[in-house]
């Protein structure tokens, strides 16, 4: 999920994405009429290496279909031309809309605001996205570059007096101004944004608010980078095929391959995900080398060095502290949750708090078991958190009698693609999916797909990037290059982005069940940004609060293992069988298994996230401080347990140094309203047409136009509960 948006958005969304004030995510226009505002003329800037080119592709919007970008023309020369025509460009617009002489109204201040900076939008979805997904060192060291630019940006809009004076005499007049409900509350939230940014400061501390969010954007930058690089230095070096035994043989073929690009022929290299836990853990045998990988893993972003993060993180956390302070917020978590559907810290730390203790409780009974098969081996040793996963497996095969392993030749990519996850969406919504190959794409194993809707009209078009390299930075995620919008007559392009290694060529690839679940997680989101109807890009698809935008995609995730879907994707990939029937019902028989581990080490994660966001300007620690912090935080709130390190370590947690900053909270909060709504299909007769529609109806279609809570309302007909994700993870 990253920035996508046209003045409004590029700037308000895009800049605060930068600060670290609002998540990565995405936003739209809509269809009103232009308002009478004169756009500035510019000319074209000159560089350092001569006058712009007058054949940049984001100059214009692209001519493809539904405005795709034209990945075949696009250099990385046209981006640092693209970005300063678009920052002068909006500003001019700004400007205009600012100082005009016409009597405020809406159309020509917040219509206006959401028409600007159509090119800066254009050149931030597709610059950022590649800085995600295939990034280059002339892309790192642009972002570097434009990182302090484009805060700077931002500051000179949102800390424009004039423009706000106006913003805010529409805001106190706006039960007169005959607005319909979206239009009031784009009006509402322009206000505020404006009032979150520092727009009623004054202009000593504005002029401080400059400062901090221009070096935040900047360390960000920094460390985001830093944990990219530290994934692919650290990369495990095995020296001979023995010492990957229990690894399958497409895998043990990847790495060798890796390692001979990586000009170490003989030798295997496993590159490392961005997790604390790494996949291979679950299969390999030998124990020197599974301890070498996860203390590496664990290692990352504090071992000292060119990428050490504790610097930039204790740095950052500072300067977010002393800006939630010049806001009047007792620090950045407040700050920050005050615009969530969670509100405060209070309701935050008891959510977590209540969820500890029986994690806590089952993930002990988890490790008893584990040790317990341990000394049955006659292993003599204590179980470490390297051990964890390896174990684990162990004691999924003797209680259910299979193993991970055996459902991996099920699990195919494009079976589990076109016959999973596009099955259970056109199935639930009537929409469907015809792959083409006349797009440009960024890398060549991208895919492209064209969306219909039941009626047969395009509804969008969705990216499919599936596999790791190391150009791509760690995780899943979505994000869109083109938003919905009725009031720019757009469709969304979104796309997913995960990081399956991929086989040798002419091998299937074949997925770990984990890597399924986060294939539907992702395209839920996608189905999020796809089925977006609103007016104002503002409000476009993903664009709902943090605590929020995760409970749509972790919805989608229930198909995975619907009886009906999972039938009909877990094939195996060369015999062409179905999943035999009793592996199929021990895979369902374990969704409860080892939940007790995946609570904790979220938890964690999300505990470790609160903590460093709760602490006062002065009580921030120093640099190399940071790690005991860590460990305290989590002694304090009682899940500190040894074989079980949080999901991510402070020094490469990427979401809380970006947007899920005091936010990683959000999944598990977002997952209330998911085993509510999961528990709401099953009662209603899971995967029918009438069930998608009202899903889509009443919520995934609203993007953020209606308060969040209120969409499930309306989706649900009450409150959520918090009974059925106690159920589902064993925590009753």
């Amino acid at each position: 999920m990253q920035a996508k948006l046209p003045m409004a958005k590029t700037m308000l969304l895009l800049s605060l994405v930068l600060t670290g004030l609002l998540s990565c995510s995405e936003t739209e226009t809509e269809t009103v009429p232009a308002p009478a505002v004169e756009p500035a003329t510019t000319t074209p800037i000159a560089n350092e290496e001569g006058p712009m080119p007058s054949d940049n592709p984001f100059f214009e919007e692209s001519p493809l279909f539904l405005n795709f970008p034209q990945f075949e023309l696009i250099e990385n020369s046209h981006y640092l031309p693209a970005f300063e025509r678009g920052m002068v460009e909006q500003l001019g617009e700004v400007e205009a809309i600012a100082n005009q002489q016409a009597e405020t109204n809406f159309e020509n201040t917040i219509i206006a605001l959401e028409l600007s900076g159509q090119l800066l939008d254009r050149v931030s979805r597709v610059f950022f996205s590649m800085a995600g997904a295939h990034t280059n060192d002339e892309i790192r060291a642009l972002q570097q570059q434009l990182a302090p630019e484009l805060a700077a940006h931002s500051d000179a809009i949102l800390l424009n007096r004039p423009l706000f004076e106006r913003i805010q005499w529409l805001y106190e007049t706006r039960e007169n101004l005959d607005l319909d409900a979206e239009s009031l509350r784009l009006l509402e939230r322009y206000q505020l944004d404006f009032v979150r940014a520092g727009a009623g400061l004054s202009e000593e501390q504005q002029e401080r608010m400059r400062e901090i969010n221009a070096e935040v954007a900047t360390l960000q930058t920094q460390f985001s980078q830093n944990v990219l690089s530290e994934v692919n230095e650290l990369a495990i070096v095995v020296d001979s095929r023995e010492e990957m035994t229990g690894m399958n043989d497409a895998l043990i073929d990847a790495a060798r391959e890796e390692a001979e690009e990586r000009g170490m022929p003989g030798k295997f290299v496993i590159p490392l995900l961005n997790t604390s836990g790494q996949p291979a853990l679950a299969n390999l045998q030998n124990r020197s080398v599974r301890e070498r990988m996860h203390k590496t893993s664990l290692s990352r972003g504090s071992r000292g060095g060119e990428y050490d993060n504790r610097a930039i993180l204790a740095k950052v956390l500072a300067l977010r502290a002393e800006r939630a302070s010049l806001l009047g917020f007792a620090n950045h978590a407040d700050y920050i949750l005050a615009n969530q559907t969670a509100q405060t810290v209070d309701a935050v730390n008891q959510r977590l708090s209540e969820l500890a203790v029986p994690a806590v409780t089952n993930v002990r009974r988890e490790a008893n078991d584990l040790q317990a098969l341990v000394d049955a081996e006659g292993g003599e040793f204590q179980l470490a958190s390297w051990d964890w996963d390896f174990y684990t497996e162990k004691l999924r095969a003797q209680r259910f009698d299979f193993d991970a392993n055996q459902l991996r030749p099920y699990f195919e990519l494009d079976n589990v693609l076109q016959r999973g996850v596009f099955f259970a969406a056109e199935r639930l919504f009537g929409i469907r999916f015809e792959e083409r190959f006349d797009l440009p794409v960024y890398q060549e194993d991208v895919r492209v797909f064209e969306v219909f809707d039941a009626t047969g009209t395009t509804l969008g078009i969705f990216i499919a990037d599936f596999y790791a390299r190391p150009s791509k930075r760690g995780g899943a995620w979505m994000n869109s290059y083109v938003s919905q919008s009725d009031l720019m007559n757009t469709q969304p392009i979104v796309g997913n982005h995960l990081n399956i290694t991929e086989p040798p060529e002419g091998e299937a690839t074949l997925l770990t069940f984990d890597e399924v679940t986060t294939m539907f997680h992702e395209f839920g989101h996608a189905l999020h940004g796809l089925f977006s109807t609103v007016e104002y890009p503002y409000f476009s698809g993903t664009s709902v609060p943090r605590d929020f935008v995760e409970y749509p995609s972790q919805v989608n995730e229930m198909w995975s293992t619907w009886p009906e879907v999972l039938e009909n994707y877990a094939i195996h990939y060369q015999t062409g069988q179905p999943m035999p029937r009793e592996l199929l019902d021990k895979v369902l028989s374990t969704q409860s298994f080892n939940q007790g581990f995946a609570t904790t080490e979220y938890l964690a994660a999300s505990i470790v996230d609160q903590a460093l966001h709760q602490l006062s300007p002065d009580q921030v620690p120093a640099a190399d401080a940071i790690m005991d912090f860590e460990s305290e935080a989590l002694k304090a709130a009682g899940i500190k347990v040894e074989e079980v390190p949080p999901r991510y370590r402070a020094t490469y947690f990427s979401h809380i140094i970006g947007g899920y900053s005091a936010g990683y909270y959000s999944y598990i909060w977002s997952e209330v309203l998911d085993a509510d709504t999961v528990e709401w299909f099953q009662e209603n007769g899971g995967l029918l047409r009438e069930n998608g529609d009202h899903f889509r109806r009443t919520l995934l279609s609203k993007g953020g136009s209606v308060e969040a809570m209120q969409l499930f309302r309306d989706f649900r007909g009450r409150d959520a509960e918090i009974a059925p994700l106690l159920e589902r993870r064993g925590l009753n």
